[in-house]
C-alpha cells in the first residue's frame, strides 16, 4: 500500500476518466504545475498503483455485437485439470477475460461474438470441448455501465 493524499486521489480519478491526459491538463485540473504532476504520476506508476494505460475499443463498432458471461464448473478437479483448462481457454480469441473464482463456478469467462449464432458455434465447438468442462451457465450482456474505482 502507498499513502495517497487528496491530490493523488484527484489525479487517479482524472486518469481513470482519460488515461491519455497530458500532465499539463491533469495539473490544471488538480492545481499543480506540469512538473509536479508528472512527478506524482511517475511515483504512482513506480509504486504500481497505476498498472498501465490502455485503449478501450468499442466492441459493437468492431462487429462484436454480443457479449456473454459464462460460468464454468469443471467436471474434474485438480492441479492438472486447472492448468489444462486455463491453457486451452486462453487459446480461444473470442474469450476476452478468464477469471478463476470461488463459488458456484470455478471460472467466469467473458466471450464476444458477432451475433448469437456465432456465439453458439464458439460455445459448442470450442468451449464445451475444453478439458474438464462440466456445467456451463451463460448470461448475455444487455447493457453495461462502466464505473471508476471509488478513490
Amino acid at each position: 500500500m502507498i499513502d495517497l493524499d487528496d491530490t493523488d486521489r484527484a489525479l487517479l480519478r482524472a486518469l481513470q476518466g482519460d488515461g491519455s491526459a497530458k500532465a499539463s491538463d491533469l495539473g490544471r485540473a488538480v492545481g499543480l504545475s506540469q512538473p509536479a504532476t508528472w512527478r506524482r504520476v511517475k511515483r504512482l506508476e513506480d509504486a504500481g498503483v497505476i498498472a498501465g494505460r490502455r485503449v478501450v475499443l468499442d466492441a459493437a463498432k468492431l462487429g462484436f455485437g454480443v457479449t456473454v458471461f459464462l460460468g464454468i464448473k469443471l467436471a474434474t478437479k485438480g492441479r492438472v485439470s486447472l492448468e489444462d483448462f486455463e491453457r486451452a481457454v486462453s487459446a480461444i480469441p473470442e474469450v476476452q477475460l478468464v477469471q478463476h473464482v470461488l463459488g458456484m463456478y470455478d471460472y467466469r469467462l467473458k466471450v464476444v461474438a458477432p451475433d448469437l449464432s456465432d456465439f453458439e458455434r464458439v460455445l459448442r465447438r470450442r468451449i464445451m470441448t475444453l478439458p474438464g468442462v462440466g456445467d456451463v451457465e451463460a448470461n448475455v450482456l444487455l447493457s453495461e455501465e462502466k464505473r471508476p474505482l471509488p478513490i
